[in-house]
């Protein structure tokens, strides 16, 4: 391995590292614009400018240069010292100076390094340029004059988000970053540009003047618009979310987050229930919790378990569906949690966790997609399948509808009997699974929602197993989840026998007579007219349209919790803010309704219910770590309708009620129906 010798101190590093790589590696900081770990390197900025022998006498770019055996790095003298204060000069002679109005004050690149590394005066006294402002969608704001050309945006389009509408035109001072036809940026990962672009060129639109970055208070938490869990920083200012960002977690989203996760926070301050209500003479009017509770408790009085029912939503942490479950198991009811009718049951953990973990699709050879468009499901998911697909070492089909996922697949048709065609190997994709070292498949919620559903996973089973997909080192039989709730509810076993379609029919034979609906906002709730519902939630959505009590709840960013990723990941949030008004912490509203019923739960505080969860289900004790589960036989031989696949998402902006009542995803729904996303979507990956 290379050798080198930078300011001083020896460096073995790995054959193609490159020196401002090995210099990190030593501990010594290079500054730079252009270069980004997870970009390619354009070596356009030229402020990572260095001394290197042997070689020619000029400044080298280290960002560039790989590093080679013998080689000596000098970063710190006064020639680099000039090298440095050059670029930066030139670097900020068009650069309007607008700190003071500029968004990206106060965590801007360019600020920082022009103190650390400028000269401190200027010498240009000419007119500066000027750029006009382009229009990239309701996301991101262009101040294009701050522009320094480093590409970065160009590239994550390019390369991670895998739609390359973003480009430069012109040469010299003409040079101009720009969508080519004028129109929004049509990613769902678009919002990223905005943590890359080191200069504040890009600011994000909604957060415009809203606040400095040394006013707000910091909280990493969890994200729960789709089932990754993403790792996020919530920054609030008093009682109010500002924004959300992403944190870096190499094993789960890296450092991107989807557009939903970054900018439906404005959908926390909208729609809220803050204070009980109970219906009287057909309306619901404001009540205080103890009539909520006298309300509910003269309504279970007598009856029989089997006539109490409970569903669970997409976006409840696990203390609330573990309190939940404890409560109604005592009153003799029942819990579902799979309020989109999914058939996945919660008997063999193998079985519906994404097994491989996401850095398993690092490793994939091939990967067969089933009813699942990735995209819109689990969009920093899909940009690590695509990361994967560019290296040209994996080869991906699809088994569903035709879908743009941002990278060219095989698209083997939408009928779940190719499944079986797989199976017999009479599908040409049954050779490349076969002859790959770490095959995986994908299974999504539109694989599962089905009547045949237990059929396709048996079928997906089968193959895992004829092609080995599942060997003693490897498990590539995957399930995404869309609902962050979902993997936590599985394994507290909330399923019931007849699922979502059994409560809903038993509550209009009067056979169910109370539903508690925790949260659960995606199914028809007229159905559930003839029933006493009790609807507990954060906002006024699907759920409270039919209900009798409205229990307030509070949203993910105002509670500690415990969330389980779709490959069974244990992470765990922190409250950024408080509820408005009368709100309370889910697991607290079950406490204290059971002392109402008689049934008292055995915690008091968020500790106890954590120690009796993990005594109950001990995976829950273990953080962050991706859990092998032991492999099993599940699903259920028969015959599959060659019927198509309904996807489990077609409206990414609106999956759940706090998405819904966001103005901002409202405003990229329209500007997302006017673009066509399928433009140029592989670019020049084709």
């Amino acid at each position: 391995m290379p050798t080198l010798t930078i300011d001083g101190i020896e460096v073995e590093v790995e054959p193609g590292t490159t020196v401002l790589q090995a210099a990190e590696q030593a501990g010594i900081e290079i500054p730079r614009f252009c270069y980004h770990e997870r970009l390619s390197i354009a070596g356009n900025c030229r402020m990572c400018l260095v001394e290197v022998s042997p070689g020619p006498p000029k400044p080298a770019a280290s960002c560039a240069l790989p590093a080679g055996d013998g080689m000596e790095v000098k970063t710190n003298t006064e020639k680099v010292k000039k090298f440095r204060e050059g670029v930066m000069e030139f670097l900020l002679i068009n650069h309007p100076l607008d700190c003071p109005v500029c968004d990206q004050g106060g965590e801007c690149d360019l600020q920082d390094q022009s103190v650390a590394y400028g000269e401190g005066a200027s010498r240009y006294k000419e007119k500066r340029r000027i750029v006009e402002e382009k229009y990239m969608g309701p996301l991101i704001r262009t101040i294009m004059t701050r522009c320094i050309h480093c590409t970065r945006c160009v590239r994550f389009a390019d390369e991670v988000a895998g739609v390359p509408s973003l480009g430069a035109i012109g040469r010299g001072e003409n040079m101009q970053i720009t969508t080519y036809k004028e129109q929004a940026f049509a990613s769902e990962l678009s919002g990223n540009v905005v943590d890359l672009c080191p200069v504040g060129a890009l600011t994000s639109k909604p957060y415009t003047f809203k606040a400095r970055p040394w006013e707000l208070k910091n909280t990493e938490t969890i994200d729960v618009h789709d089932a990754l869990g993403s790792n996020i920083r919530i920054d609030s200012r008093g009682r109010a979310v500002m924004r959300a960002l992403p944190r870096i977690h190499e094993e789960v989203n890296e450092e991107w987050i989807s557009d939903k996760t970054r900018h439906a926070v404005d959908g926390l301050a909208k729609n809220r229930l803050d204070r009980p209500y109970v219906k009287k003479d057909g309306k619901l009017q404001q009540a205080t919790w103890a009539k909520a509770f006298e309300v509910i408790a003269k309504k279970l009085k007598g009856l029989d378990g089997k006539q109490i029912a409970g569903i669970v939503g997409d976006l409840c942490d696990a203390e609330s569906m573990y309190a939940m479950n404890t409560l109604l198991k005592s009153l003799g009811g029942s819990v579902e949690c799979r309020q989109d009718g999914s058939k996945i049951g919660a008997k063999h953990r193998s079985g519906y966790l994404f097994n491989s973990g996401v850095t398993g699709i690092d490793e994939a050879d091939a990967c067969l997609l089933i009813g699942s468009n990735p995209r819109l499901e689990s969009p920093v998911l899909n940009a690590r399948l695509r990361q994967r697909w560019l290296t040209r070492q994996c080869k991906v089909a699809n088994v569903g509808p035709e879908v743009d996922i941002t990278y060219k697949i095989e698209q083997l048709g939408d009928s779940a009997t190719i499944l079986q065609d797989i199976l017999d190997g009479k599908n040409e994709f049954a050779e490349v699974l076969k002859s790959a070292e770490k095959p995986m498949l994908i299974l999504g919620q539109g694989a599962l929602n089905r009547d045949d559903s237990l059929v396709i996973l048996k079928l997906a089973h089968d193959i895992a197993e004829k092609y080995g997909l599942v060997t003693d080192e490897w498990n590539g039989f995957n399930v995404l989840h869309t609902a962050a709730s979902r993997v936590a509810a599985l394994d507290m076993g909330l399923v019931t026998d007849a699922g979502i379609e059994g409560i809903l029919s038993g509550a209009e034979s009067g056979d169910i007579k109370v539903v508690y609906n925790l949260g659960a906002d995606e199914f028809d709730t007229s159905r559930l007219k003839k029933a006493f519902v009790i609807y507990q939630g954060s906002h006024g959505d699907e759920g409270v349209r039919h209900a009798d009590v409205v229990l307030p709840g509070v949203a993910y960013t105002e509670k500690p919790a415990t969330y389980l990723n779709t490959e069974g990941r244990v992470q765990t949030a922190q409250r950024a803010i408080f509820g408005p008004g009368e709100a309370r912490e889910d697991w607290t509203i079950f406490r204290a309704l059971s002392e109402v019923l008689g049934q008292s739960l055995p915690f008091d505080n968020i500790a106890e219910l954590r120690a009796s969860m993990a005594n109950d289900y001990p995976q829950f004790a273990i953080i962050d770590q991706k859990p092998n589960a032991e492999w099993a036989d599940f699903g259920v031989a028969g015959k599959v309708s060659k019927d198509g696949f309904k996807l489990a998402i077609t409206d990414f902006y609106g999956t759940n009620p706090i998405a819904r009542s966001s103005e901002t995803m409202d405003e990229c729904r329209a500007a997302m129906n006017g673009t066509n996303q399928s433009e140029g979507a592989t670019g020049t990956d084709g």
